[in-house]
């Protein structure tokens, strides 16, 4: 007779049903969340349960569980009576969200300065490096992935887990911004330098003098993307 322990094979089921309905979720929501940010639905859209069933293949309770997390990130605003939307991020928005991006981003770039392995100096100069060479012609998709690649490297080694989730959730909300910003002509090469002040002070281990070129880098950025946002003048919500 075996000695093995018994099997629940009704616990083993559940869990099994419970980690693909995570993962479905999860691919739903990353797939949501990628089609806001690259533009599929715009400012003001109405996310209807049904259109959304449809195009991703699943439940209409799937799509509420990522419609609740997406809001949780302002990336979605839900509306009595109307359902959820797109949210519009106004000018005044905007504002706030650079002032804080601006301070968060100063303390990654003091951490990094300080705290940085040479390997994570290293791998912050190659994906400036990648960035630079870039041409704005690329695209806006390709030259956003260089951006966040230079910003993964950056906050993974400033060591604050906590200025890496907030900076996120506000990347997050301006992303189109980002994008129509970064690929305008002279933007990119304006950036480019930005950054180069960025890994510079780093390279002497200048911690204050790396908050500054941060602060610096994001207030130039705003200039541009608040540009962007008031010349669009796109109505809050749209009708369901």
């Amino acid at each position: 007779m075996s000695d093995a322990p018994a099997v629940d094979l009704l616990s083993v089921s559940v869990n099994s049903l419970r980690v693909e309905r995570q993962s479905l979720r999860r691919l739903v929501e990353d797939r949501l969340r990628a089609a806001i940010m690259e533009g599929a639905f715009l400012p003001g859209s109405h996310l209807a349960d049904r259109a959304l069933c449809e195009q991703f293949g699943c439940s209409r309770s799937i799509i509420r569980e990522a419609i609740r997390l997406l809001e949780a990130e302002g990336l979605v605003t839900v509306v009595p009576h109307r359902g959820p939307f797109v949210t519009f991020l106004t000018a005044a928005e905007a504002v706030q969200i650079y002032e804080v991006r601006a301070a968060l981003e100063a303390v990654a770039g003091q951490g990094f300065a300080e705290r940085a392995s040479e390997e994570e100096r290293a791998a912050l100069r190659r994906a400036y490096e990648e960035l630079a060479g870039m041409d704005a012609t690329i695209g806006q998709r390709a030259l956003l992935e260089a951006k966040q690649a230079f910003y993964d490297v950056l906050l993974h080694g400033c060591r604050n887990d906590y200025v890496g989730r907030m900076l996120a959730q506000l990347l997050n909300r301006t992303t189109r911004l980002r994008a129509t910003s970064l690929s305008s002509p002279g933007r990119l090469s304006s950036t480019v330098l930005e950054l180069r002040r960025i890994l510079e002070a780093i390279d002497q281990r200048d911690g204050e003098g790396a908050a500054a070129a941060c602060r610096d880098h994001v207030r130039a950025a705003a200039a541009g993307e608040l540009a962007v946002l008031r010349e669009r003048a796109v109505q809050p919500l749209r009708d369901a």
